[in-house]
């Protein structure tokens, strides 16, 4: 142990104003949104790109700006062709001194494309990658302050997609727009003002081609976005399907449901191969009518110069400048319309991440007070709550006053609503009737954010990341003590297998700590709780997954730290809960019965049922081991 990391202490509290800098969701809704406005989160994205463009205007300008000097190579040299051919055919004084300077002149233009293409790329992708940068963290913090019944009610499958394909979708939108579509239209832009600059009459001849286009690539238009919506779906539902295909991998081997599994599996790939098959097809057919509608106008374009260079309209070198400018006319159209599909795409993913970001059922801190410190008393105030969409109350009228430092077992059958009072406690979910209070003040008037820096839950399933005991333990801390450390190890158990494991403290716990048994996962779960020395305790039935040895431990840890600290105890394992001052019984979302473990034997009522059968299941158990 260095003396360095002994020193070093975890801030307990950060100061306010880098909690609220933490915790400010950047500012990336109003992209999404339809109107633009700022608190407005109706899905949309009619304005999305229009909405980047007006925000990174000067940088696009620059971009612009060296972007002409770049091209210009595709625009001097129809015309320095067209002077040298006509040079050529009429041979005036000092004709070849003007071909040299010419051919100097573009030898130059050429040879800087290559450091202002540089320059454009450093300008125009540090942009991009920004952008992206700023979508993907407010797409995370979005996440993160979306309820827990918005995550039940979207599959995570669908979030992953959401999150990897949609935004790298967004992403090639913007890229396609500053790399390709705003180039491409100022090259057709610059192009036309060339030929109308040489020749009114043919530059009215290139306008002919641009409706034509256009007509073509609507009636195209609802056919592409119809198919990348469908393609889009599919994807979503083939990772939603894998991720439960892997999450169930275990489950599936036991039952032999290998390849039950893999055929569901093929069926939703099968989908998403015909979806994206149906979506190529259709930009097949529209790319190749556009490319041959290019090449017949193209044709068209060049007999009609040959007749105006037969009626000495224009010269010989004009014929080959006013082709050359229709092709670099018919190119950029060409590449606008099949720009299209991509960016329809694009739009589809906006229209997708806009589940996300314009979602409304979020926790919201704003304007709410910032606590420093709380006692640990806990109010429910005739509390009652039902889900979304949902009529039946999962609990109903609780009204429980909690004291600083009170032990609080909470038990009752499956589906009691032990866990709905857990997540009310915590703040994840409102209640929909009553309130709550933290040491008399509301907690609706709290920021949560700081109200939780005094909690610690221990959830039924072990949480653990792929890393180190080590980082599982003293996640989220920037700096630790080690003696902390050490004693929430002990005080957890966990010190018992340490000494079978390769590096101690610093062994890896696999994916999901799948190295770790299930009550070495629990106990890590018990010491990272237990380091941030809450004023709140909240063991969802933390000991279920421990065997008698270790549970026994981590109870007389437990009735060490209790002390002085809050503490709610979902438990089932009855036997567990004997020192609580007060236990709770639930049913059917009511609190039916209240107060001690003898008290509640006494009345031999839903508590001693439940007492009754714990003590079976326990017995049971032991007889099998």
């Amino acid at each position: 142990m260095s003396k360095q990391n002994s020193e070093k202490v975890v801030p307990r509290h950060k100061d306010e104003e880098k909690l609220r800098r933490i915790n400010k969701i950047p500012d990336i809704e109003w992209l999404f949104s339809e109107d633009g406005r700022k608190g407005k989160r109706k899905q949309g994205d009619n304005r999305f790109i229009q909405k980047l463009l007006r925000s990174h205007w000067v940088q696009i300008l620059y971009s612009t700006l060296v972007y002409l000097l770049q091209a210009a190579p595709l625009w001097i040299m129809p015309l320095i062709t067209s002077d040298v051919i006509d040079m050529i055919t009429d041979r005036p004084e000092g004709f070849i001194t003007r071909i040299l300077i010419d051919g100097i002149i573009l030898a130059i233009v050429i040879i800087q494309n290559v450091p202002s293409t540089i320059w454009r790329s450093s300008i125009t992708y540090r942009l991009i990658r920004t952008t992206t940068a700023q979508i993907r963290s407010g797409v995370v913090r979005k996440l993160q302050r979306l309820s827990i019944t918005y995550h039940k009610e979207m599959e995570e499958g669908r979030i992953q997609s959401k999150f990897l394909r949609d935004i790298e979708s967004v992403s090639g939108y913007y890229n396609n727009y500053l790399m390709g579509f705003l180039p491409t239209l100022i090259g057709a832009v610059v192009s036309v003002g060339i030929a109308v600059w040489k020749s009114p009459v043919v530059s009215l001849f290139f306008a002919a081609i641009i409706p034509i286009n256009v007509l073509l690539s609507m009636a195209f238009r609802k056919r592409i976005r119809r198919d990348n919506f469908v393609y889009r779906k599919e994807n979503e539902k083939l990772s939603s399907q894998m991720t439960t295909t892997l999450q169930m991998l275990t489950l599936t081997k036991a039952h032999g449901l290998v390849s039950a599994e893999a055929n569901q599996l093929d069926r939703k790939i099968d989908s998403v191969t015909q979806a994206g098959l149906h979506l190529d097809k259709t930009v097949s057919i529209f790319g190749s009518m556009m490319w041959t509608l290019s090449q017949l106008m193209s044709a068209v374009c060049l007999f009609f110069c040959v007749f105006l260079a037969i009626k000495n309209y224009i010269t010989p070198g004009e014929v080959v400048l006013f082709q050359s400018l229709f092709s670099s006319i018919s190119s950029s159209v060409l590449s606008l319309i099949n720009m299209y599909p991509a960016l329809m795409a694009g739009k589809e993913a906006v229209h997708s991440l806009s589940e996300i970001v314009c979602a409304e059922d979020i926790e919201r801190d704003e304007g709410k007070t910032s606590i420093n410190k709380i006692e640990g008393a806990v109010d429910f105030c005739n509390v009652s709550y039902h889900y979304p969409d949902e009529d039946k109350n999962v609990v109903q009228n609780f009204d429980l006053h909690v004291k600083k430092g009170e032990r609080i077992a909470i038990v009752g059958s499956s589906g009691s609503g032990k866990s709905t009072l857990i997540n009310l406690a915590i703040g994840l979910l409102s209640p929909t009737e009553g309130e709550i209070k933290i040491d008399g003040k509301p907690l609706t008037e709290m920021s949560l954010q700081s109200y939780r820096r005094f909690l610690s839950v221990v959830p039924q399933n072990s949480i653990l990341f792929s890393g180190s005991i080590r980082e599982n333990i003293t996640y989220g801390l920037d700096h630790y003590n080690e003696e902390e450390l050490q004693q929430a190890v002990r005080d957890a158990a966990i010190d018992e297998f340490l000494p079978s494991l390769p590096h101690g403290l610093d062994s890896s716990v696999g994916e999901h700590g799948d190295k770790l048994s299930g009550g070495q996962k629990q106990r890590v779960s018990i010491a990272r709780a237990l380091i941030r020395n809450p004023k709140i305790l909240i063991l969802d039935e933390a000991t279920s997954a421990l065997d008698n040895v270790s549970e026994y431990h981590v109870q007389k840890a437990i009735e060490r730290l209790v002390e002085e600290r809050t503490t709610f105890i979902v438990a089932h394992r009855l036997s567990t809960i004997r020192n609580a001052d007060r236990i709770v019984v639930m049913e059917d979302g009511r609190m039916v019965e209240v107060g001690t473990y003898d008290e509640l034997l006494a009345k031999n009522g839903k508590f001693a049922e439940l007492e009754r059968l714990s003590r079976i299941r326990e017995k049971e158990t032991q007889e099998a081991v």
